[in-house]
This record gives C-alpha cells, sequence and structure tokens, in this order.
C-alpha cells in the first residue's frame, strides 16, 4: 500500500493539469493561427462590417425618402421670447423621433436649413420625418409665422462648390455663448450673405441636424467624461506631489538648511516625511457641465456649402459665414473640421470625408462628430426664423432692378448693397396704386417724382402733373424733348406776366367734350364749396344759388353745342349775368325752359324773385375776384377748350399744369381742377376694366393743393384705384395737411418714403413703420435720401433707405436740352395756347354771342335733361 500511494498521487495530479495544458495548447494554436492567417480574420470582420452598414444605409436611405419639409416665413412684426423658441426645439427634438422602429438613428433626425440663392435674404426650412409633419406645423409662435408646405429644392450645377463640416472645440463640457435676441442672433449670417449674387450663381447654405440621442449613449458619454475628469484630477495630483518632494528635497539639501541645523544642534537622522497631496473628488456637476441633466440635451450636426460660377466667391463666402459662427463662441465653439496642410486643407472637400457629406447632405442624414453634444437653450438663435430685429439685406427678388422702357415697373430710387453696389429699384406699376412722398423743402421729393415720371412717360404711360411753383417744368423739359414724345404733351401754364404770354383755355361749364351735365354741375359746385368752405348748415343758401344758376348755364351751353355753335357758349362768369341782369336771366331761363326738372324751374319762379339783393354777393364776390385777375379772365373765359382730362387719360397724354401759386384765385383755379379731374376719372366706369388705360397725376406740393379742395384730394385717395388712376402726392408737412386728407393718404400709401426734416415733422411717418427706425435716424439724412416702404408683390418691404434719382445722372442718356425750345412750342400748340390779349378780348365778347344765340334760340328744345344736386336745397 505505502509503494503504490506516490503513482497515485502523482497520476491523480497529472489528470487535473491535462485541461488546463489542454486549454493553453488551444489558445497557443489559436494565436498562431491568427498570427498565420490575420488576414482572413481581418477579411472576416470587415465582410460582417461592410454587409451591416450596407443594410444599415440601405434601411437609411429608406427612411429617408420618406421626409417631409416645411417652410416659415416670419411677419414683420415678428418677436418671440426665450420660452417660444425653447418650446420650438423642444417640438424639434421630439420630432426627429417620429421614425418607424427599424429605421437606423443617422435618419432620426430633424434639419434646420438657413438658405440664401438669391430669392430671398435668407430662406428658413424645417425637413425632418413624414410622422412629424403634425407636430412641426403648428408652432409656438403663432400668427407671427405662417407655416407651408415646401416644395423640394433642386439646384443648377455650380462650377465652384466648397463644403465644410463644423464641430464643437474648446471644453467638451462648455457652453455655447449665450446670444441676446436683440440684435438677431442670425444677423452675422444674414449679414454674410448680404452681398450675394444671384446672377453669379452665388449660393450658400446652412444645415443644423438635431438629433435626440437615447439615454445610454448619454450615460456613456457620461462615463467617459467622469473618467477622463478622474484620470485628469490623479494625473495634477501625481504632478503636484513630485513637486512637493522636489520642494522638500531641494529645501534640506539647501545651505541655509545644513546652517540653521548646525546653529540649532539639531542633527536629523534622516529626511522628513512628506505627505503627497490627495486626488480631490471630482464634482460631477462641474466635471459634467451641460451634460450634467438628461432633459433637452441633443446631439447637433453643422454643414455648410457655398457654390458659385466665379472662381472664389465660393471660399470667400465660407470664410464669411465661419465668421458669423464664431459669434456663438464662448468656453465651446464652431470650427472647421479637418486638418491644414500649408495652403490645402483636408475636409468635407477633399477624400475620404467628401463622400460621406455628400451622402449625409443629400439625405438629410445625421452622424454627429463625438463632441457634438448641446442643450436646446444653447440653439435658440438657430431654432427660429429672422425676427424683427434682423436687417435683412435688398435683393434683386425683394425689388426688382428699374429697366429704361419697361412700362409694368416705375422708378423708386437707388439702392446701394452692402458691397457697395448700386443699383437702380423700382416696384411694379400695377401694384403702386398711391405713393407718399415727406420731407423739407429741398430733400429731394420733386426730384424723384419727376425722375419716376419721366420715366413713366418715356415708357409709353400717361401722367398729369399738377406744380403750383411751375419749378418742375424746366426741369423736366431737356429730358421729355423727344419727338416720340412731343405729340403726347400738353402745357397748362397759368404764369403768364404780359399780353403776349401764351396761355390755355378751359371752360369748366363746357358741354361740347361730352359730358354728362349733371356731373358738371356737380363737379363746378363742388369746387366752389370746397374752396369757399360752403356745406348745407354755414351756407345753405349760396349752394342753392350757385347750384340753380350752374344748371341754367350748363343747360345753355348743352343747347348751343346741339345746335352746332359751340363757341357761344356760356362760362362760369356768364353766372353773374344771369344772377344780375333780368334780360339775360329771361332769354336763358326762355331757352332751356324743357331742359330744365321741374323743380329748378318752380325755384326760378317761386323763390328767387323772393331773394334780397344782397343775398347773391357771396356767390358773386368769388367770381368776381377771377375777373380781376386777367390770367383767370382769360383761361376760364373762352366758350371751348383744349383741356380735356378724361381724353387725356384714354389717349396716355403728359399733362402739365402749373396753376401759379397758392392766393385765393389760384386755390380756386386748383379747386376746379382738382374736381374735373375727379368727375373724369369717375366717368370711366362707362368703360370696362380691362380697358381703363393706367394714368398717373403727380400732385406736388400738396399743403397748396389741399388748401384749395381737401375732401376732392381724399376722395381720390380713395376711390381712383379702382379707376386705374393712381395718384403721387409730395408735401413738406404731414401735419399740415386736412384730416381726411391725411388718413387717406397714410390709409391707402403703396409706397411712403421720407426724406430728412425735423423730427417732429417725420414723427408721423416713422410712427407707421412702428419707429424703425426712429424719428432722429430719419432726421440726418443726406439730402436725396429717403428712407420708404414699399410694396411688392402683395408684400411691404422696408423701410429701406435709398438715394433718389438724380435725373442728371439717371436720364443722362435722355437729355435734349437743343430741342426744349421745340417741345416747348408743341406742348403749347397741343394745348391751343393763344396769346393772352387775343384770349382776353374773346373773354370780352362772350356776353354779346351768348345772348344772341338765347335770343334767336327756339324754345322748343329737345326733351329736358333733369339735373338734379342732391344734398343742397
Amino acid at each position: 500500500m505505502d509503494t503504490a500511494a506516490p503513482y497515485l498521487t502523482g497520476q491523480s495530479a497529472a489528470s487535473a493539469s491535462a485541461p488546463v495544458l489542454g486549454l493553453v495548447l488551444v489558445l497557443v494554436h489559436a494565436a498562431d493561427w491568427v498570427v498565420t492567417y490575420w488576414w482572413a480574420a481581418a477579411l472576416t470582420v470587415v465582410a460582417v462590417w461592410a454587409a451591416g452598414e450596407a443594410v444599415v444605409r440601405r434601411l437609411a436611405r429608406k427612411a429617408s425618402a420618406e421626409r417631409m419639409a416645411l417652410e416659415l416665413v416670419p411677419s414683420r412684426h415678428f418677436d418671440p421670447g426665450l420660452e417660444e423658441i425653447f418650446r420650438r426645439g423642444v417640438q424639434l427634438a421630439r420630432a426627429s423621433t417620429s421614425m418607424p422602429w427599424w429605421a437606423p438613428r443617422r435618419s432620426k433626425a430633424v434639419q434646420v436649413r438657413l438658405r440664401a440663392d438669391g430669392s430671398r435674404a435668407l430662406r428658413y426650412r424645417i425637413e425632418g420625418p413624414a410622422g412629424g409633419e403634425r407636430l412641426l406645423s403648428i408652432t409656438p409662435y403663432g400668427p407671427a409665422v405662417t407655416v407651408q408646405r415646401a416644395r423640394p429644392l433642386a439646384d443648377k450645377p455650380r462650377k465652384h462648390v466648397v463644403r465644410a463640416e463644423f464641430i464643437l472645440r474648446g471644453k467638451p463640457t462648455a457652453p455655447l455663448r449665450e446670444v441676446p435676441l436683440d440684435p438677431d442672433p442670425l444677423q452675422p449670417l444674414v449679414d454674410a450673405v448680404s452681398d450675394l449674387r444671384a446672377e453669379l450663381g452665388d449660393l450658400a447654405e446652412v444645415r443644423l441636424d438635431i438629433q435626440r440621442s437615447p439615454k445610454w449613449a448619454l450615460r456613456a458619454r457620461r462615463l467617459q467624461l467622469m473618467s477622463n475628469a478622474r484620470r485628469a484630477e490623479r494625473r495634477e495630483a501625481q504632478r503636484a506631489a513630485r513637486w512637493v518632494r522636489q520642494d522638500a528635497t531641494g529645501i534640506e539639501d539647501s545651505l541655509s538648511w545644513q546652517l540653521q541645523q548646525l546653529a540649532t544642534g539639531k542633527q536629523s537622522g534622516g529626511r522628513r516625511l512628506v505627505m503627497p497631496p490627495v486626488p480631490r473628488r471630482v464634482d460631477p456637476a462641474e466635471a459634467l457641465g451641460k451634460l450634467a441633466e438628461d432633459d433637452h440635451v441633443v446631439r447637433v450636426q453643422l454643414l455648410v456649402m457655398c457654390a458659385s460660377n466665379t472662381e472664389g466667391r465660393a471660399q470667400a463666402r465660407l470664410a464669411q459665414l465661419q465668421a458669423a459662427l464664431d459669434v456663438f463662441g464662448a468656453g465651446s465653439r464652431w470650427a472647421m473640421r479637418g486638418w491644414r496642410v500649408g495652403p490645402w486643407r483636408i475636409g468635407a472637400d477633399r477624400w475620404p470625408s467628401r463622400r460621406g457629406f455628400e451622402r449625409r447632405w443629400t439625405l438629410g442624414q445625421c452622424q454627429p462628430p463625438r463632441t457634438n453634444w448641446a442643450r436646446l437653450d444653447e440653439l435658440t438663435g438657430l431654432l427660429k426664423p429672422p425676427t424683427m430685429h434682423c436687417r435683412l439685406p435688398l435683393l434683386a427678388g425683394d425689388l426688382p432692378t428699374f429697366a429704361h422702357g419697361d412700362p409694368e415697373l416705375l422708378l423708386q430710387g437707388i439702392y446701394r448693397s452692402p458691397d457697395g453696389r448700386r443699383r437702380l429699384v423700382a416696384t411694379y406699376a400695377k401694384e403702386t396704386l398711391f405713393e407718399v412722398g415727406v420731407g423739407k423743402a429741398g430733400g429731394g421729393k420733386t426730384e424723384r417724382a419727376l425722375a419716376q415720371a419721366i420715366g413713366w412717360a418715356h415708357a409709353g404711360g400717361g401722367l398729369m402733373f399738377l406744380d403750383p411753383h411751375r419749378d418742375s417744368w424746366p426741369r423736366a423739359l431737356p429730358f421729355l424733348a423727344h419727338d416720340h414724345l412731343m405729340q403726347r404733351i400738353a402745357l397748362i401754364d397759368l404764369n403768364a406776366h404780359s399780353p403776349a404770354a401764351q396761355l390755355s383755355c378751359w371752360n369748366p361749364i363746357g358741354m361740347h367734350q361730352g359730358q354728362a351735365a349733371h356731373e358738371v354741375v356737380e363737379a363746378t359746385a363742388d369746387a366752389y364749396a370746397s374752396v369757399l368752405g360752403w356745406d348745407d348748415t354755414t351756407a345753405p343758401r349760396a349752394l342753392t344759388i350757385i347750384l340753380a344758376g350752374l344748371a341754367v348755364l350748363v343747360a345753355v351751353n348743352e343747347a348751343a353745342c346741339q345746335a352746332g355753335r359751340p363757341e357761344d357758349q356760356a362760362t362760369v362768369f356768364h353766372l353773374r349775368s344771369l344772377l344780375t341782369d333780368p334780360l339775360f336771366r329771361r332769354s336763358a331761363l326762355t331757352a332751356v325752359e324743357t331742359r330744365l326738372d321741374e323743380e329748378t324751374r318752380s325755384w326760378w319762379r317761386t323763390v328767387f324773385p323772393t331773394l334780397p339783393a344782397d343775398a347773391f354777393s357771396v356767390v358773386l364776390n368769388p367770381i368776381a375776384r377771377l375777373a380781376a385777375n386777367p390770367v383767370t379772365w382769360a383761361f376760364l373765359g373762352q366758350p371751348t377748350g383744349a383741356y380735356n382730362i378724361r381724353a387725356a387719360m384714354d389717349s396716355r397724354m403728359i399733362v402739365w399744369v402749373c396753376p401759379g401759386g397758392n392766393g385765393p384765385t389760384d386755390r380756386l383755379i386748383t379747386a376746379l381742377l382738382a374736381r374735373d379731374l375727379l368727375r373724369a376719372v369717375r366717368s370711366r366706369r362707362d368703360t370696362a376694366e380691362e380697358r381703363r388705360v393706367p394714368f398717373r397725376p403727380y400732385f406736388d406740393e400738396l399743403i397748396t393743393l389741399t388748401g384749395a379742395a381737401p375732401e376732392t384730394i381724399a376722395a381720390m385717395f380713395e376711390d381712383f384705384r379702382k379707376y386705374k388712376v393712381h395718384v403721387h402726392g409730395m408735401t413738406q408737412l404731414l401735419a399740415r395737411l386736412p384730416t381726411p386728407v391725411r388718413l387717406s393718404l397714410v390709409q391707402n400709401a403703396s409706397t411712403l418714403a421720407s426724406t430728412a426734416g425735423s423730427q417732429s415733422a417725420i414723427a408721423p411717418i416713422t410712427a407707421e413703420w412702428g419707429d424703425r427706425p426712429s424719428p432722429d435716424v430719419v432726421a440726418a439724412l443726406d439730402r436725396f435720401d429717403h428712407y420708404m416702404s414699399l410694396t411688392v408683390e402683395g408684400r411691404r418691404v422696408g423701410p429701406v433707405k435709398i438715394t433718389g434719382p438724380h435725373l442728371d445722372e439717371v436720364f443722362a442718356d435722355y437729355a435734349r436740352p437743343g430741342q426744349t425750345a421745340a417741345l416747348e412750342r408743341a406742348a403749347r400748340a397741343t394745348a391751343q395756347a393763344a396769346p393772352m390779349s387775343q384770349l382776353t378780348d374773346r373773354a370780352e365778347q362772350q356776353l354779346a354771342r351768348v345772348s344772341d344765340f338765347l335770343a334767336h334760340h327756339s324754345s322748343s328744345a329737345p326733351s329736358a335733361v333733369y339735373l338734379r344736386k342732391k344734398g343742397y336745397k
């Protein structure tokens, strides 16, 4: 038994160690096989990875095909708060997961696209899973932002394209800078694309992908950050310990320490004990920073692409966008991903990164770098469209470029773009219904109106320029002196100072042009009432007298025209004879008895004889004032005249009217002209809308004009749009205009412009713009500069700073100074002007001719034409 025991013990030990040795041998053989056939193992791993990546890419491509796009268009007064923007970010993060369960993570993202291609300053689009459309269509911004379904964008190939991907650099747990909302955080990006030129193929686009990452990924990132923080703390403690030991050793070996030991008699047997510093506990909140909390942490991917057909512009645009993104930098910042090797940069534009960039750009997939973690409140500047605090550039798509001779465009001025280029800008003529220009004298209001009128005239449009001071006519003369315009221009100039001066003529109550009789009576009576301040309360008898008298005279003129004797028509001056001369009155009433309605005949038979003699003075005084002025006597004292504003509208005439001043007589003439214009425009209701020819009256010095006919001018700004007549008004002080005119001007103005002036005078205009710009900014404008708001394609553009056009610059090629005399003669000939002395003599003989006509005219005239004026009794 004793001899067998060692054998059995050895056998047992050998059998126990056999499995271990076998396992070791298997591992050794496996390692040897791997070393020998490493390529087979590598190929297996690569094949498995490639197969998995192919499946993931195929699923991601399928999921990316089911995406939708929304375009957000902010209103002019869009001013969101931080809470609204944060709520929008929560919506975006939630919508990123609205995908099928099988969709890979890279396809689960929402993309914010900021795009500038020349059509708009900055287009703001949201693209994401189709399942998130309902969630994203209703925004926390309410009606301040319009959300509409967007179509896919197709870009034409550009010759030069640069790409970039941005990564968060700096301390990985530090947040981006908190950028205030005023000014708009998007302003640097808008400024970077403000000089973009669509005609050169410029394009710039920034895409921010937001991905809601799973909790385990965030926890893994936190573990990594905590591990890095502890490792860094241990290294710091070790470094501090080394310095402490070195300091202690240095002190003990120093001469001063040895001398101190000898002096005190203390001899240490060895070196003193040094306690190394203990690594401090890592604070999770400090180590994790913005990633300490689970809520509202997302992964982000920032891609940028710039393109152009001109070499160098795309690279310069990318540099501008990179500088714009630096605004968001603080402890963490956006930096371009890649490496720079001399003059070359290895990044998204080069192999191997370019292919992955193109796939993510085309399919909208999100594969952010490992460091791109952010909280939603860091991204507030990019989670909203541009607000009211963003200064947007004016692009060709916002305001069209003026082209000489284009009848669809109306010149507005010169816009200076951020890169210094100057461009003639315009609005569409069919949309520019009414214009108002305000500013101090000499600021450029009239010059701008003249440039606009001249451009409109050369494009074939008709217009009327009413200038009480006549300064505009000699200024415009050289630029209108063209053969194709001379036959269309008529000058009505009442600034005559000698008997030989050429003067046109007009009979406000003449019937030779086919007007409706009751409209002529109403227009003339209303003009008198407007200038003299008559109404049914203050002067009912005067209104009744002038209305009855004009009804008789218009009937006389109608009879004369039907008899083929238009040269025997009465004028407004015959109202005096009708009221004071019994013989003339008897002849007139007898001749037109059948043409008057029963009410008018009854008034002349029963009421008129009971009126005292002094009842007529209030009516006759303004008539006497007109007769005492040789210019107005000659102008209004003719039976016929060439002035026919209705015909001028329909035949695209260019009519220049210079009343001559702002005295009482001039105001009456202006009132007659204004009321006749209102009558003529309203008479266009007999023409189908599509056949009405556009016409543009320009009213310089509105203060002077509205002093004569405030209600008439107000009615023009309210009614003329219906008849394709578009009024342009200029004034120095909006506050001095009558209230009805001022309200109608501001309410209906398609274009509202202001030059420099006092702050109190400009304040009513800037108030319409929400004091952006403020009155002090507008008051400091240089001469010819304007701030103006315009209407283009149904939306308001501006207020924007525009330099008023100068005729000598904009229309230099149109100047014909050598033909001004010929144009002056042609314009007066078209207006049938004659020497004032000749017209005066004819006016003096007109009473005799009218009396002779009445004496020979039979009372058996055609059936009566009933004249009725509502409101005048």
